[in-house]
């Protein structure tokens, strides 16, 4: 394959990673990851480049989201203390090669195969109007712009979504996927943040998170400008595309996006690590 074909491959790959993952909040990484294992790229350069392009789907789609008023940056960046952390654990223990490849490739499937069914499973999204008492301390409530007017939501389980976050941040900087999944989770299920709240805020925390673990593999050798140059540029293109239709989007159908995507790289991914393949 010549380099040409190599790069417009990835760039293409790109692309469609930025779209999804500003429209799931996912942040690329899903797609990157498993695109450029099947092109003989080595897991840590993959993991190294997928960190890089999930701070680009950020980068693009965040400002869109902020501008719009959907973004929730109290709840962001409260919660960025946690994924940040984690993230920098995540990434020195794979870098360092402390844990084996297929095994973090394994709970990478894990991990998506429990979001997936999550999304699918709830089917009608219930907006609090109320908040928790450690919620209001820290004026963690909002509201965003719709078709009906603005709506204003409460939030609850400050501590069960900050821990869950913490995973989200040694999932990060294990897997090179920003960590969206788990993030969109911690904040639809457990804390009952609305879904287009839940990722928009995701899309605003990922590239911090990303950007912690990206030092790691940047220290380690393991992020190369001739991966990144074609997934960046590839991905910010993506991701302002999304960013457009995320907000006059159906919530139930982003939910069906979200799960079947997932579902798909899981698969993959679980596979790849039983049969040592990463």
């Amino acid at each position: 394959m010549s380099v040409y074909l190599f790069t417009l491959i990835i760039f293409i790959g790109a692309c469609a990673a930025g779209l999804i993952g500003s429209l799931t909040g996912l942040g690329g990484g899903v797609i990157i990851i498993p695109l450029l294992s099947y092109m003989g790229i080595d897991f840590h350069y993959a993991i190294g480049t997928a960190l890089v392009a999930v701070i680009a789907t950020s980068s693009g789609s965040a400002a869109a989201y902020v501008k719009e008023g959907v973004t929730n940056m109290r709840i962001g960046m409260f919660l960025e203390i946690a994924t940040t952390i984690g993230a920098v654990v995540g990434a020195f223990l794979v870098a360092s090669r402390i844990v084996p490849l297929n095994i973090v490739a394994i709970i990478f499937g894990l991990i998506l195969i429990f979001s997936a069914i999550n999304s699918i499973r709830k089917k009608n999204e219930i907006i609090l109007s109320t908040s928790s008492q450690q919620a209001i301390r820290l004026k963690l409530n909002g509201s965003y712009p719709s078709g009906h007017g603005e709506i204003k939501y409460g939030v609850t389980n400050i501590i069960g979504g900050f821990f869950m976050m913490l995973l989200a941040g040694i999932l990060s900087g294990l897997l090179g996927i920003g960590s969206g999944a788990m993030k969109v989770i911690a904040m639809d299920n457990v804390m009952k943040i609305p879904f287009k709240v839940s990722t928009t805020t995701s899309n605003f925390m990922i590239g911090v998170t990303a950007a912690a673990g990206a030092f790691i593999y940047l220290q380690k050798g393991f992020i190369t400008p001739q991966l990144c140059f074609p997934v960046v540029v590839g991905v910010l293109l993506g991701a302002m595309i999304g960013s457009k239709i995320l907000l006059k989007s159906d919530t139930s159908k982003l939910r069906k996006v979200f799960a079947v995507i997932i579902f798909a790289v899981a698969i993959n991914m679980i596979y790849k690590g039983i049969a040592g393949n990463v």
